[in-house]
């Protein structure tokens, strides 16, 4: 809206509303779009029905008429007389949007779901023992990266191209990154369908863990797996939809930081370079938070499963009976206990995602002194630039991991290499274990992350600038 109502200050008046209120029309197009879809999709009678298939096959209709709707929106409210083509360029960027959401859904599918070749790789890993498993579900983790960064890239560069030219090279202010905000909100023009399909996920794998507990046939047990599969994919999906979109906006938000320091400052800073010893610190902290901040999530984890296991083992003690079924479990112990550390483990980890970006902005900042009073504020751009790189691709290598490890455990349980119970299933089982935190945990909380050390930064740039 920001970047809208600035490039229409340079049309006339009467259309520039239109720039300004796109992005909430979107959102409430998207609302239709993916209501439609999802009461339209329906499981056909019969066997053998694949339920990721069903849900592509709604989520397909909600894209299609979600690119209908783009196309609508850009016409009614970015076209403008005195650039009566720029409207179709900014539809294209739009367009490429949602291609990129799609994209993103086969990439994350093909390398979390059992039908496809690096799943069945893992499995097979999970034969000769537990550290070939960890290894092969690191390894499918990282290559997974090379495609979503490859649409990221080529996405980012074409709404950028295309939304440049949008008003025939006259240089229009800040078209480019309109054109890219855009392709961000092509991208979540089915944002609420994604989010269906990642909420079931949750659902099924409880519905399983109930019909467990209750002792359901066998046959049950079964169709739940199946659904609890499907789930761990489109659970990986969302979080790699949601990564896609976080890398988009923010380049934004660093551009508007660049123009932010600009204002202030009253030099104009087009780039920052990193062969500076203070710039390239600066970047190298960037990159260090992302690990860091991961490895505090996944040590909030360990402690909180450590309580649990303490728990379980001291109830064990304690009641005897439960192991023969002639006493019940206090459940509400361990309940207890992992929501208290829901909260108080992330305290850390979300202090240091505060406190760093203003750390290293403000130290280079009097380290810069007199002779470049821009220090500050570029280690500072450069901390955003290597963090939101490296978080991205990291963010994708423990969602994908972790959702692969699940799902090739899921894999053997329907009794490849000897099912449940066997040595592979026990492998399969500590590869599970290993990635639970990597995609629950600190995958997510990392897209997280680099928005908010962009937000942080724009909004305290004022304290990276010396003043004259």
């Amino acid at each position: 809206m920001i970047l809208g109502g600035s490039l229409s200050q340079h049309l006339p008046h009467e259309v520039q509303h239109g720039y300004i209120i796109f992005p909430l029309a979107i959102h409430a197009m998207d609302l239709v779009v993916s209501g439609i879809g999802i009461m339209l999709t329906e499981a056909p009678q019969g066997k053998n029905v694949d339920p990721m298939e069903v849900m592509k096959s709604g989520y397909k209709i909600s894209l299609f008429l979600a690119g209908v709707g783009v196309v609508a929106l850009c016409r009614l409210l970015l076209h403008t007389p005195a650039y009566p083509t720029a409207w179709i360029s900014f539809s294209i960027c739009g367009l490429i949007g949602l291609g990129t959401a799609f994209l993103f859904i086969l990439v994350t599918q093909y390398y979390t779901d059992f039908n496809y070749p690096p799943v069945k790789q893992i499995a097979q890993a999970s034969v000769t023992g537990h550290g070939t498993n960890v290894i092969a579900g690191m390894a499918v983790g990282m290559r997974a990266t090379a495609a979503p960064a490859f649409i990221i890239g080529v996405a980012l560069l074409s709404a950028y191209k295309v939304g440049a030219g949008a008003f025939g090279g006259m240089g229009m202010a800040n078209a480019g990154l309109f054109g890219t905000a855009v392709a961000t909100m092509g991208m979540l023009s089915t944002v609420v369908f994604v989010l269906a399909m990642d909420v079931f996920g949750p659902i099924t794998d409880n519905a399983g863990g109930i019909v467990e507990m209750s002792e359901q046939p066998e046959y049950v047990r079964n169709i739940t797996d199946t659904l609890d599969a499907v789930g761990n994919t489109t659970k990986a999906i969302t979080k790699g939809f949601s990564v896609g979109s976080a890398s988009l906006a923010c380049f934004l938000l660093f551009s508007a930081f660049l123009d932010e320091v600009s204002e202030i400052a009253g030099v104009r800073i087009d780039g920052v370079n990193i062969a500076v010893p203070e710039v390239f610190l600066g970047g190298l902290s960037g990159a260090t938070l992302v690990f860091y901040f991961s490895g505090q999530c996944m040590t909030a984890v360990g402690n909180a499963a450590q309580e649990v296991v303490n728990n379980v083992r001291e109830q064990f003690r304690d009641r005897p009976g439960i192991m023969d079924g002639t006493e019940k479990p206090d459940h509400s112990q361990c309940v207890s206990i992992v929501t208290a550390a829901a909260l108080q483990e992330m305290v850390a980890p979300g202090m240091v995602a505060v406190c760093v970006p203003l750390l290293v902005g403000s130290t280079f900042r009097f380290v810069g002194g007199s002779h470049d009073r821009l220090l500050g504020a570029k280690a500072i751009a450069a901390f955003l630039m290597f963090a939101t790189a490296t978080g991205v691709l990291f963010a994708i290598f423990l969602n994908t991991a972790g959702g692969a490890w699940d799902n090739a455990k899921k894999y053997i349980e329907q009794g490849v290499h000897g099912g449940k119970g066997s040595s592979p299933h026990k492998a399969a089982v500590t590869g599970d274990t290993v990635g639970d935190p990597c995609k629950d945990t600190a995958g997510p909380s990392l897209h997280v992350l680099i928005k908010l050390l962009s937000t942080i930064t724009l909004v305290c740039s004022p304290l990276f600038v010396t003043e004259h």
